[in-house]
Parts: structure tokens; sequence; C-alpha cells
């Protein structure tokens, strides 16, 4: 009966008791702290006074030690697994519990404490869908495309087709948003955003590959984002700063380019400088930034509205229909009025050699056209829409016109040139979807503050799916009051040439065009920063998953867990955008990274959909596969419409960096999706398999290998996986399966270490299967149910392949050659074909190469075309390649040997096999002394095993003598026959009681052995034994005077005896039929046609 103790226990505190699962236990007396009054030792479940704790965790070190005497007495049956496994009130505290700070998120505050020791509890998230997701979304998918390409890309794709373009860019992202928030709330996602779910979601090759690309994307952006900055620095802020000047206004763009790659080289040091020591104030200023994006938006809506009543003055000057460079003269006329004297104007000058206007020799087409001037921002109430509504692409250095102006069209001279506004790059379709994608990305900013969020489930859809409208909103409408309001030149004019070097949207903005000069350079550099902010974190993410060997240092950092390392490769991969130097160009460049990432992300979501993984449940239900696939196929189009050159690197840069995980990264295991795809795969392929067995002309070996291992568990003969791998060439189905002898309770441990070093050896032969091992009470049972089980549905084994039983004669135990024979009986029961190579120690490895010899085949029976099919199988790889293939059949007597000769090589000729024919006649001879004699010894060697048995030693010594039968022999101790296989070690002794009369019987057997003995030296064979014996020393003789120089001679294996007592003989007849013989491949067919000569 148990005992109970009540200990009286004063309340002074509030009870601990919910306490005690080892989540929140603290003992106050340990720590100084005072204890409890009354409570002393008695509340101890051990007797020291040490509360025991249960560890919730699965792998809790001292578990046992630790056991509580808490346990509830309903869960007393389940304590044992108490040990191990936690109670659902511990797991669930823990869940509860659980906090996700994703990285960086503290940055340096904590280090920059006074007291690093007093890190406060972190704080439970708390942010949002508005300041969490939303906000965040705005500001990164607003950006400098915004304000300093848009309107380039109206005037030169018209209102219609840009209208197009940024269709297919939102809807790509809104699609993907949708995809992504089923993801994002199928679970907590942790740090890593993008990375995260896709490397989650479709297994570490796809993870690593896409998480690179979207590091190289939001590292481009960073470039991007700081080239705007310079740009809109020194175009339209402070453009005295330039250092390069080009000669003269006919030079190129180079200057400016070289005045980019310096100003933008120092930009991105500040900018790392920054980040590296003082993130905080990275993330403190973004509202800032964000503020300047909203005002200049606003800014341009008020503009556009104002410009209905009272439209900004910004006139265009036009010679003719070209539109000419404003800042290079002051009044827009040919002459000008200078009191009562009209004299030359200075663009007069610039197109004429001379002042004086009745003698200069001026540019003909200056000469035939006038000079008009046109309002640069006709306002919303022009009806401007109408001709802005069709694109006009140029080609580079082409001249901007004003298609509905008249001019008379003569050749000017190029020494004008200069003085037109004109396109700098060459424009198409295509580039302005490059160009423009940029704008539409950012969608993950949300995701990637998940830890951050109070209700992550439901502030990520609904902040991202907002934000992305919003912002396609935003587009939509600029689109359409650009092309309502502005000039088609001024929005064809990329950098305001025609409006004296004003920004083109500032034009139309209110206030004050300032506003948005001043607003976008700080919103780009804003995004430049949160860029190299992101991007280190992302890589850093990447490294410390370790799937990427050598990534493996960027995953360190300071000791507060600033990416170090991570933000320098990040700097010096943004710079080579920043070389490049010129916007138009690195956009379509991220486009790409980010594209492939978008793609990934709904593959993601259309896969773990599709396969209804029982892990797929989204509290996000506005989702569907179809939406899912069709966001994956605008992302992969708009890849190739921008560039498909571009497309097929990043692609490849993905493709190199998946198949370097897959074959050096590190075994990850995530429950990816991938995994799945290929489960559902191997699923429907196997039903499809189940419909019958395959034709004659699918068939190939499927091998079962039957390998024996040492005593430490290694490999006996690895040439046996070097064979099948040679053989298999890497194509169909391997099994390699092994037996321990044993107690599967007992030998798990065994089995698993069997296993592992059976599939070591299988890497290093490059044998690609699988492993079974299987444990019993005999080997012969456990080699039975590898034949019957292995595989499944219609991915069996249909070869099994054997090792020979060596020394089988020497053996003190037989049990060795008789389960030899045993699976031969069995391989022949299910139907299976059989291959024994013998001697295979003396096989080649992958690593040699014959340059000659034959590889010979001696067809003594039809066994279903295996003897044709296997030398055929192993010419194909390197080892055996340029061997020559012989094949050799068996002529009686009575057969006509030329006739078989040209049948065989017709036959050959069918089945399209290379091969040396010959026919071997073998006459009927009379049995010779040495066939009689080898039936003999034999015979006698089997009589005498079983009449006696004999010690090891004595066994080899009695046998040998008989051999050469010359002596009598003096007879040992003499025991029960150990060959009969009823007796077997059973798992008790059998106890036996000895009575005088078993005594004496036994006394008598043992006297009588020795006559018994003498009586093998007169016994005569068997006469059927002779003519078998016979027929395998024929046939050694005339296999080994044709075929003792080939590399591999294949031979029909003889079926064991339908007696079982002659089992032993059987193993006599097989090694007389390979005497002489370096490599021999024993074959037996499985009873089908495995070669056919149809096609």
């Amino acid at each position: 009966m148990p005992h109970f103790t009540v200990v009286p226990v004063q309340d002074n505190s509030p009870s601990n008791y919910d306490s005690l699962e080892g989540i929140n236990w603290v003992d106050y007396r340990d720590t100084g702290q005072g204890g409890y009054p009354g409570h002393g030792d008695t509340v101890s479940s051990d007797g020291h006074g040490n509360h025991k704790e249960d560890s919730p965790f699965l792998s809790s070190s001292d578990s046992a030690s630790k056991r509580t005497d808490f346990y509830d007495k309903n869960l007393a049956l389940f304590e044992e697994e108490l040990d191990i496994r936690p109670k659902v009130s511990s797991l669930l505290s823990r869940l509860v519990n659980y906090t996700n700070v994703t990285q960086g998120a503290k940055e340096h505050e904590e280090a920059e404490s006074a007291d690093a020791s007093r890190r406060q509890v972190p704080k439970s998230p708390n942010m949002g869908t508005l300041m969490g997701v939303y906000l965040p979304c705005l500001q990164n998918i607003f950006g400098v495309i915004l304000f300093l390409r848009l309107t380039w890309i109206v005037g030169t794709a018209g209102v219609v087709q840009s209208f197009l373009i940024v269709l297919m860019c939102c809807s790509c992202t809104m699609l993907t948003a949708i995809s992504m928030s089923a993801i994002a709330t199928n679970g907590v996602v942790p740090a890593g955003g993008a990375y995260f779910m896709i490397s989650r979601s479709l297994g570490p090759e796809f993870g690593g590959a896409v998480g690179l690309c979207f590091y190289l994307g939001t590292t481009f952006a960073a470039a991007m984002y700081i080239l705007g900055a310079i740009e809109i620095f020194l175009k339209y802020l402070i453009p005295q700063a330039a250092i390069f000047h080009p000669a003269d206004i006919h030079a190129g763009s180079g200057a400016m380019l070289n005045n980019m790659r310096v100003y933008g080289t120092i930009c991105l040091t500040l900018m790392a400088v920054v980040v590296f020591v003082g993130v905080k104030y990275v993330n403190k200023l973004a509202s800032l930034f964000l503020a300047c994006v909203i005002i200049s938006i606003v800014s341009i809506y008020a503009g556009a509205v104002k410009s209905i009543f009272h439209p900004p003055e910004f006139p265009i000057c036009m010679l003719g229909n070209r539109t000419l460079v404003r800042d290079l003269f002051d009044v827009c006329g040919k002459t000008v009025l200078v009191g009562n004297e009209t004299v030359p104007s200075q663009l007069w000058k610039n197109f004429c050699s001379s002042e004086n206007s009745s003698s200069a020799h001026c540019d003909e087409y200056f000469l035939q056209n006038n000079v008009t001037e046109i309002p640069g921002i006709p306002g919303l109430a022009s009806g401007i829409i109408k001709e802005n509504m069709w694109g006009d692409y140029m080609e580079k250095g082409q001249i901007l016109e004003k298609a509905s102006r008249s001019s008379v069209d003569v050749h000017g001279s190029m020494e004008t040139f200069g003085y037109y506004v004109s396109a700098d790059i060459a424009t198409s379709f295509t580039l302005l979807v490059g160009i423009f994608f940029p704008s539409a990305t950012g969608i993950m900013a949300g995701s990637n503050r998940s830890g951050d969020l109070r209700d992550a489930q439901k502030s990520i859809p609904i902040g991202t799916i907002l934000a992305i409208t919003t912002t396609s909103l935003v587009y939509f409408s600029s689109v359409v009051l650009f092309g309502a309001c502005i000039e088609g030149v001024v929005l064809r004019d990329k950098f305001g040439d025609a409006v004296r070097k004003y920004l083109v949207v500032g034009t139309l903005s209110w206030p004050s065009p300032w506003v948005i000069v001043i607003g976008s350079f700080f919103s780009t550099v804003g995004a430049g920063l949160q860029s190299l902010t992101g991007a280190p974190r992302l890589l850093q993410a990447i490294a410390k998953d370790n799937i990427i060997p050598f990534l493996r240092v960027f995953g360190h950092g300071k000791a507060n867990g600033e990416p170090t390392w991570a933000l320098l490769l990040t700097g010096l991969i943004a710079e080579l955008g920043i070389l490049i130097a010129s916007l138009d160009m690195v956009a379509p460049i991220l486009s790409m990274f980010f594209l492939m990432c978008y793609l990934f992300v709904n593959l993601a979501c259309a896969v773990q959909t599709l396969l209804r993984t029982p892990n797929w449940r989204p509290r996000f239900r506005y989702y569907h596969w179809a939406l899912s696939f069709l966001g994956m196929s605008m992302c992969l189009a708009l890849m190739f419409i921008s560039s498909w050159y571009y497309a097929i690197v990043a692609m490849g840069i993905a493709g190199m960096i998946y198949k370097y995980i897959e074959y050096q990264g590190a075994e990850k295991e995530w429950g990816d999706g991938i995994r799945g795809l290929s489960l559902s795969a191997a699923r429907y392929s196997l039903l499809r398999l189940e419909a019958g067995p395959p034709h004659t002309k699918n068939w190939r070996p499927q091998l079962l290998v039957l390998l024996k291992l040492d005593e430490d568990l290694h490999v006996k003969y690895p040439r046996m996986l070097t064979f099948a791998s040679q053989l298999k060439a890497g194509k169909g189905l391997t099994i390699v399966g092994s037996v321990i002898q044993g107690n599967f309770l007992e030998c798990y441990g065994e089995t698993q270490a069997s296993e592992q070093a059976i599939k070591n050896m299988m890497e290093i032969e490059r044998v690609k299967g699988f492993c079974q091992v299987v444990v019993t009470s005999k080997v012969r049972e456990g080699i039975a149910h590898l034949i019957q089980s292995c595989g499944l549905g219609g991915m069996k084994h249909n070869t099994v392949v054997m090792g020979w039983p060596y020394g089988w004669r020497q053996s003190e135990d037989p049990r060795a050659w008789k389960t030899f024979i045993n699976t031969v009986r069995c391989t022949t029961a299910a139907h299976l074909a059989l291959m024994v190579p013998k001697n295979v120690s003396f096989y080649p490895s992958n690593h040699e190469r014959f340059t000659d010899g034959y590889i010979d085949v001696w067809w003594i029976v039809h066994d279903g075309g295996m003897l044709m099919l296997l030398p055929f199988l192993l010419k194909q790889h390197k080892v055996w390649r340029k061997c020559k293939m012989r094949i050799f059949t068996v002529a009686q007597m009575d057969d006509n040997s030329i006739q078989m000769k040209k049948d065989l090589a017709t036959f050959l000729y069918q089945l399209r096999l290379e091969a040396e024919v010959e026919v071997v006649e073998m006459h009927d001879s009379d049995i010779s002394a040495y066939t009689y004699e080898r039936t003999l010894m034999m015979e006698q060697r089997s009589q005498m095993l079983k009449q006696m048995r004999l010690s090891s030693a004595e066994r080899d010594r009695e046998a040998q003598l008989v051999k050469d039968r010359h002596s009598l022999i003096r007879m040992g101790s003499l025991y029960s026959d150990e060959e009969e296989e009823t007796i077997e070690v059973l798992p008790e002794k059998n106890q036996m009681t000895w009575t005088s009369e078993k005594i004496e019987a036994e006394r008598r057997n043992r006297s009588n052995a020795p006559e018994n003995f003498r009586e093998l030296i007169s016994i005569k064979p068997d006469q059927s034994n002779v003519r078998r014996m016979h027929t395998a020393v024929k046939l050694n003789e005339v296999i080994v005077n044709k075929s003792h120089d080939a590399r591999l001679v294949l031979l029909n294996m003889p079926g064991p005896p339908r007696n079982t007592e002659g089992d032993e003989n059987y193993m006599e007849f097989l090694e007389v039929l390979t005497e002489g013989l370096e490599r021999v491949l024993l074959v037996r067919g499985g009873g089908r046609e495995v070669i056919t000569i149809y096609s």
C-alpha cells in the first residue's frame, strides 16, 4: 500500500504548482533569494531538497534522473513515453511562449547600451497591418522608376501600351502576392522571408538557388537606387558637381557615365558605412523616406488637378517639328529686337557661322523651317492625350519630333545635331517592360517582417494585397495623367533637356518642381539604404542554413549578429552594378532575379496545393493552383519579354546553384513540396507499371544484389557492386540486400550500421539504388524473404546477383553451399533470372579500361536471350567498351554445324548485335578414366562426410587422403552428422538423459565406423553422376581451349538436381565446369524472353 505524507505549507506566495512542468521552475533556495518557510526538504521528490524537472524536449539530457513524482496518476500507463516525449501541457506552454524575433531586428541597440548584461526580455511582436506590412510594402514598391522613367515610358510606348506594361507587371506581382499569402499563412515564417518560404516549400536546392537570386536582385536594387539618386543629384540638384565634362555638345554620354561611377562608388561606400555603424538610424529614418515618397506622389496629383485651370509655364522651343535643347539659348527665335534694331539671336549663332544674317552660312534645316514655341504642359483639359495614345519607339540618336507639326524635310548639318533633343538609347516594348518591372517589386517587405507582426497570418495577406492595389492604382492613374497633361516630346525627353533640364515629372507637380526633385532624391537614398540593410541579412540566413558550403563564412558577423562579411560581399556586388552606370541597363538585371524569385513562389504554392500535403492548411483561403500557375507563366513570359539573354543567364545561374547544392550541399529534410512531388510522381508511375509485366523491348535486368558482410559489418566482396554498376550504367532498379542472422529486437543497431556500410560502398562504387538489410534466425530464410518481398509494385527485381560460396569444400559448415543451392531454387521458383559472378575479386574496377579482348558467350541452352543481352549491356560501360563479343554454341553429332553457324549469324544480325560466331562440335567419346576418377572422388567424399564428423584439421587431411586413395585412415573421434540441416542452433538447449543402452549403442557405432569407412573405397560411382561429370569435364576442356584468354566468359548455369541428396555433387559439377577460367559469369534465365528481333 502506498504511503502518503501530508505536510503543512504556509501560503505566503501564490502557488507555484502551475510551473511544475519544468517550464518556469525556480529554486530560490539555490540562488540565495530566500526560501519558503515551512517548505524545507519535504517538497523535494528526491529527499535532497532538489526538485526534479520533467523536460518537455524530446532529446532532453538526464531525463531519466529528472523524472518527477508529479506525474498524473491517470498517465501512469505512459510513464516510459513521458521520459522521452513531452506532456501535452508542456508542449502547449512552449508553443504559447514561442517568440520569433527577426534577424537584426534589435540591431546595435543592445550592443550600444551602457550595460549589455542588463538585456531586456524581447518585447512581444505588436505591429499591426498598417505599420508592419502596408507602409513597408508601399515604401519598397514606390521607387526611382516612378519619378525618373515613368513619364519617358508613357511618351515612348503611348498611353495604351504603357497601360498594358503596368497591367502585366502589377498582375504578375498580385498573383505572386496571393501565392505568397497562402504560403506565409501556412504556419510561422521566421526571418528570411521569401527565402524561407521557398526553401521550406520546394527544398534546399530550389531554396538556395532562388534565395541567392533574391539576394542578387536585392543587391542590384541597391545599385539601381544609388544610380537613381546620383542621376537626380547630378542632373537636377547640383549639375555643377560633375567632375567629368563632355568636350563639346556633340560628345556622347561617356562623361556622364564616368560621373555616375565616381559618385555612385562614393555614395555606396558612405551607405555601407552607415549600415555597418548604425542600422537603427536607417530604421528610424524609414518613416521620413516614406513621407518623401507620399508627398511627392500627392504633389503630382495636385499639379494635374491644377493644370486643368492653370497649366504650369514650361514652353518648348521647336525648330520645324524638331525639339531643341532649351538651355543652350535664351530666346526661342531666330532674331531678337534690341532697341529698334533686329539682331540675330543666340539660336541663330548656334546654327549659323556668322552673326551677319545676310552673309552667314547657316544650317539648311534651320533656314527652311520656322522656330515656334509650344506649351510643355498643355494641361488635363487640353486633349493632348489623343496624340499621346500610341507609341513612338526610337533608335539611338534619333531626334525627338512632333509628328503633328509641319516642317520642310531637308537634311541638316551634323554639326548642329547637339542642339536637338535626341534619344540616348534604342527603345522597344520589351525593353520598357524590363525597365518598369522593378517599380512593381518590393511585395516581400511584409513577409520579411513576419516576426514583428502581432498576427502575421492576418496582416501579411491584407497588407500586401492592399499595398499592391494602391500602387497599381497610382501607376495606372499616373500613366493616364502623364499622357493627358504633358506634351509628347516632353514625355519622350528622358532628362528634361527641352524644359531647361527640369525633371519631367517635376514640371507637372505643385507647388514647385523641387518638391519632386528633393522628395525623389531622399526616397531613392532611403530605398538604397533599405536594400543594403536587407540583402546582407538574407545572405546571412542562407549561409546559416549551411546548404551552400562556400557561403559558410558569410553566416558569421559581429558579436551582436550584424552580418559584416555579408555586407562586404553585398557592397562588392552592388559596385558591379554601379560600374555599369546606366539605370536603364541595371533595371532589367534585377528584374530577372526578382521574376525568378516570384516564379518559384508561385510554383511552391501550386505544388503544395496540387499535392494536397497534409501540412498544407493556409489560413488565407483565396488562392487556387490555377492562379499560381498563371502567375508562374506570367513571370516566365516577362523574363523572356524583357530580355531573353538576361533570362537565360539568370536561369543558368539558378540552375548551377541548384546542381551545386544537390551534389555538394548539406543534406536537409524540410518536408518540402518537391519531396512530396517526387512521392506523387513515384506513386503514379508505380500504379502505371502495375498494368502488367514490361514488354520484351523494355526488359532490362532489375537487380537484387545479395551481399555478404564480414564480422565487422563491412562488405566482403565490393566487386559485386562494381559489377552491378557496370552492368546497369546508372539505369533501372538496383536493390542491394543482405541478411544478418539473429533476433531483430536485439540486432536493430547492427542493421542500421550494416545499411550505412552498404550505402557508403554503393556511393564509392557509384551504384544508384536502394539498400535493404533483414534480420532472420536462418540466413536462407532471410534470402528467401528478400527474393519474395524486395521492390514495390511494378518496380520489382527480375534478376538476382549472388556471389559464389568460396571454400565450400574446406568449410566445416555446409550451410554456405546449401544456402547457395537453396537460393538457386528460390530464384527458379520465383521465375527470376540469376547471375553468379565467379572469381569476382578478379573482375575489373570502374577505373580500369580494357583496350582489347573478348567477352565470350557459351550458349548451350536457350535461356530467353539473357546471354546475348548481358554482354551488350556491359559494353555500354567504359570498362568493357573496347571488348569484342564472341558467341560459341555446341553442336552434337546429329547437328549440321555449318547450318547452325549460318542461322546463328542471321539471328544475331536481326538482333542488331555485333559478334563473332563459332559452332563447337562435341563428338561422342568414351568416358575417360579421369572423369570416372573425379566422379568417384566426389561420391566418396560425399559418403564420407555423411558418415562422420571430423575436426576441421582432420577433415582437411582425411579429404586429401581420400582423393589420393593411397592410405587407410586412422579414425579420430567420431560425432554425429553436422552437415544435416535439421540440426540447427535452437533458442533453447535440449536436455538429454543418457542410459546404459544409449551409451552401449554409441560405443558400438564408434567401433563400427572404421569398417564403414573402409567400405567407401570399394563403392562404385552412380552412372548418372558419371554422365554429368563427363559433360562438365568435356565442356570445360572446350571452353578453356577456346576462351582461356577471354576477359569474361558467360556460361549457362545448370539447374540444381530435383533430389536434394545430390546437392553437394551439383557444387562439384559447377566447379569442374568452370575450372581454369579467370572470370566466369554463370547465368540462368528467368523463364521469359528478354530480347527480341522486332522493333
